[in-house]
C-alpha cells in the first residue's frame, strides 16, 4: 500500500470505522454521504449490502476509513450466514465502532442480537440513531431512551443520513476516538473496491430498483467480460444470475424490456462512474439455490 507524499501534521487522526446495524438502517447512504460520492449502492430493500467495503474520507486533520457491513440478522441461507460473518470479521479491526440504527421506530430483535454481540468489546462505540426526520415528535424521547439503553456508548447522535442533519457533529465525534499515526492510504483513492466490482453493483442496484418481493433477494451480478477498446469505449459483459426460471423471465420482462430498462438506467451511471463511454451487454442465467451452494458463493467472491 502506497504511501500519501504530503508530509502530514504530527497530530494526524486516521482510522477505521466500521458501520454496524441491522439491514435496511441507511449505513450506506451514511457511507456515501460521509465520502461525497457514491461508493456503496443503496436501496430501500433490506440487505442490500453484501460485503464488506472501504469509503475513504481525507481530510486536513484525519483519514476515516469507513467499513461498510451487511445489516446483521437472522440468516436464512448460507449467503445470510456469510453476510453476517462478513459484518462480525469487521469488529476486532475496527479502531471505532459506529452502531446505527433506524430511530423511528424502537430496537427490534437484530438491534438487540447486535447489542450482545458488542457487549464485550473495548472498541468505542458510537450510537449514530439515523433518519430523525422521519421521526414523529411523540417518539423521540421513547426512541432514542430504548437504542441508549441497549449499551454502553461513548456517544451518541441523532442524524439524518439522507438529509445530511448533524453530519458535521458526528465526524468530530468520530475523529476524536481515533489514534494518532500517519494516514493509511493514498489521499486521492475513495475506495477499495475494483471497477468490476463497482460496476457489479451499479447493475444489481438497477435491478433491485426494479423488482419487488424474493426476486431481488436472489439476484447477483458477475462480470464476465471486460474490455477497453481501441476507440476508447470499454465493452462490458455481464450475467445477471436468478435461482429460478419464473425470476429469469421477471428479470428479461416482455420483449426483453425489463433487462433492456435495467442496462439503460446502469450503462448511465456506469459511465459518470467510470468517466468513459460503455457498451454493456446484460444476459440472465438461472443458478439453482445459488444462495446455498458454497462452490457458487465462492465463485462469486464471498469467504465461506
Amino acid at each position: 500500500m502506497s504511501e500519501p507524499d504530503a508530509p502530514v501534521a504530527p497530530d494526524y487522526r486516521p482510522g477505521f470505522v466500521a458501520t454496524i446495524g441491522s439491514p435496511n438502517v441507511g449505513k450506506s447512504t451514511l457511507l456515501n454521504a460521509f465520502v461525497g460520492e457514491k461508493v456503496a449502492i443503496v436501496s430501500p430493500k433490506p440487505q442490500t449490502t453484501r460485503r464488506r467495503l472501504r469509503g475513504i474520507l481525507t481530510r486536513a486533520d484525519a483519514q476515516i476509513v469507513f467499513v461498510d457491513t451487511p445489516g446483521i440478522h437472522k440468516p436464512l441461507h448460507k449467503l445470510g450466514r456469510t453476510m453476517v460473518r462478513e459484518a462480525e470479521q469487521a469488529i476486532p479491526d475496527a479502531d471505532l465502532l459506529l452502531f446505527v440504527a433506524d430511530v423511528t421506530r424502537l430496537p427490534g430483535d437484530d438491534d438487540v442480537r447486535i447489542a450482545r454481540l458488542l457487549v464485550d468489546v473495548r472498541t468505542p462505540l458510537v450510537l449514530a440513531m439515523n433518519k430523525q426526520d422521519l421521526l414523529a415528535p411523540a417518539d423521540v424521547l421513547p426512541h432514542t431512551d430504548a437504542y441508549r439503553a441497549l449499551g454502553t456508548f461513548a456517544d451518541w447522535m441523532m442524524i439524518s443520513a439522507r438529509r445530511g442533519d448533524n453530519l458535521d457533529q458526528l465526524m468530530r465525534l468520530i475523529v476524536q476516538h481515533l489514534p494518532l499515526s500517519p494516514p493509511l492510504y493514498p489521499a486521492d483513492q475513495l475506495t477499495d473496491q475494483t471497477e468490476q466490482a463497482m460496476v457489479a453493483e451499479l447493475i444489481r442496484e438497477k435491478a433491485l430498483k426494479y423488482h419487488e418481493q424474493e426476486v431481488p433477494h436472489a439476484i447477483e451480478v458477475l462480470i464476465e467480460e471486460w474490455e477497453e477498446r481501441d476507440n476508447g469505449m470499454i465493452f462490458i459483459e455481464a450475467v445477471v444470475l436468478v435461482e429460478k426460471d419464473s425470476q429469469k423471465g421477471i428479470v428479461i420482462g416482455a420483449k426483453g424490456s425489463m433487462l433492456k430498462k435495467i442496462g439503460q438506467s446502469a450503462r448511465q451511471e456506469i459511465e459518470a462512474h467510470l468517466q468513459r463511454k460503455t457498451y454493456l451487454e446484460l444476459r440472465v442465467k438461472v443458478r439453482a439455490r445459488w444462495r446455498e451452494d458454497e462452490e457458487e458463493l465462492r465463485r462469486l467472491g464471498y469467504e465461506i
